[in-house]
């Protein structure tokens, strides 16, 4: 028999986290790794878009890394996982700057602000790093409230939304997409 993808246990508005803790649906936690899955989501049609080897390789990766960031975040840091987790590393952080790096160097300075559009996997990479950005303010919310949130995975989603900004203009560059400069109103 096929495993059976809804439980009835969730009906009420409460859900598990990692370790069997039960919590409203709408806790932090549940918002954090929410948040962090429909990024994951946009980052595929990203690659939908793209449709470039080496970008879609990269996004894999980062794909690989926000189901690593999302166990961690559904963990119930109080109680003991029984289960073996991935881990998020220093490299991963290093990773994702040796390729803003790489980017950077193909693409033309920036002399203003950049308004998102002007390629469709572009402007999804924007609505990414928008995405990115709230989850990184979820998880420094957690740790305000104090709710347990490695630095590590603040660091990563912190990177990863540069990453995103640069990649937006990198898709923009190689795909010949013109930037649309922000022209303040005076």
């Amino acid at each position: 028999m096929a495993f059976k993808i809804y439980t009835k246990t969730g009906d009420k508005g409460s859900t598990s986290l990692i370790g069997g803790v039960r919590v409203p649906k709408n806790h932090i936690r549940i918002e954090s790794y929410g948040t962090v899955d429909e990024l994951n989501s946009y980052l595929g049609m990203v690659t939908d878009a793209a449709q470039n080897t080496e970008i879609n390789e990269w996004i894999r990766e980062i794909q690989d890394r926000l189901f690593t960031v999302g166990s961690v975040l559904a963990t119930n840091p109080d109680k003991e996982v029984k289960m073996k987790l991935p881990d998020l590393h220093d490299a991963d952080v290093l990773w994702l700057e040796a390729r803003i790096d790489k980017m950077n160097e193909a693409l033309p300075e920036m002399r203003s602000f950049i308004l998102p559009g002007g390629n469709l996997a572009g402007s999804m990479c924007h609505v990414a790093r928008c995405v990115c950005r709230r989850a990184e303010r979820l998880c420094v919310q957690m740790q305000q409230d104090n709710e347990y949130v490695p630095e590590l995975v603040i660091q990563y989603l912190n990177r990863l939304s540069d990453f995103l900004f640069v990649l937006a203009r990198y898709i923009g560059h190689i795909n010949n997409a013109p930037e649309i400069p922000w022209r303040a109103r005076v």
